[in-house]
């Protein structure tokens, strides 16, 4: 089971977003992938979001183990999963079995070199000020950005607490100082934690499916959830299982799926998902 936590939290893609990430996986990796629909800005503010996903956790909980949950999200949804599991442990909920923040980092957007190198390069976001502000983010108004509960990925406790973790971003992605410095963070604090650097890559460029390196990436996606979840590990010395509650080990949509052919156009991006050669099997 995984929980995909949609991109958009910053725009008006929130539906597109969430097609373009939960789709590919259930397809490619043939998981049953619930997308939550969580409050955004600027109608909400921090932490809305992070209690919109423990709740649908919480609700999951009631049926499948922890540590087959998986949750991941790309952008504005990246970093929330990275805020969720602060939250999580900030409120002694066990942590789900692996997490995978895409286009982002367990820190605020625009920290590091990334953000001025990609707004000249890439220009998916532009460049931070003289001042070195960045974008507003009505979301997180009243609260600072380097709130542990924003920025988790700074604080060594809370990055001791994450579970296995899979980043992604790109040579030429805004993201990319956050997601190194994620990485580093959470290795210093014995957390198993996997980065790719998509080379030429912009910011969530899993989104192109047509791109090589997109499809590269879902194989990844789907190996990492496939290795941790359902084995019951959990992060270091498995102590972020939890409760076990009845459920198969790892349950998944419908064989059949994966052999749909779709084609879903998204603006810049078009997913184009073909039957396999030789039939299908239900």
């Amino acid at each position: 089971m995984l929980i995909n936590l949609h991109g958009g939290g910053f725009s008006q893609c929130a539906e597109g977003c969430a097609m373009v990430e939960s789709i590919p996986i259930a397809a490619v990796g043939r998981f049953r992938v619930v997308t939550v629909d969580y409050r955004q800005g600027p109608e909400n503010v921090f932490p809305a979001a992070s209690q919109d996903v423990a709740s649908v956790y919480q609700q999951l909980l009631k049926s499948y183990r922890p540590e087959n949950i998986g949750i991941y999200g790309c952008s504005a949804g990246g970093a929330l999963t990275a805020q969720s599991v602060a939250w999580f442990a900030d409120k002694g909920i066990v942590q789900p079995g692996a997490v995978g923040i895409f286009g982002a980092g367990g820190v605020r957007f625009g920290a590091g070199d990334s953000a001025y190198v990609a707004g000249y390069i890439d220009a998916s976001f532009p460049p931070p000020k003289p001042d070195g502000s960045t974008f507003p983010l009505p979301y997180f108004r009243g609260v600072a950005l380097t709130d542990r509960m924003v920025s988790p990925a700074a604080y060594p406790d809370l990055a001791a607490k994450f579970p296995p973790t899979l980043l992604i971003t790109g040579t030429r992605a805004m993201d990319l100082s956050p997601a190194i410095y994620t990485n580093n963070q959470l290795l210093k604090a014995g957390v198993r934690s996997n980065l790719i650097v998509g080379e030429g890559m912009g910011h969530c460029y899993i989104y192109q499916s047509t791109l090589p390196e997109a499809r590269d990436a879902y194989d990844q996606i789907v190996r990492f959830f496939n290795e941790h979840l359902g084995s019951g590990g959990g992060g270091r010395d498995g102590r972020n299982r939890g409760p076990q509650a009845p459920e198969p080990a790892r349950e998944r949509a419908p064989r059949s799926d994966a052999c749909l052919e779709r084609t879903q156009d998204m603006g810049n991006a078009k997913f184009v998902f073909r039957k396999r050669k030789k039939g299908c099997v239900d």
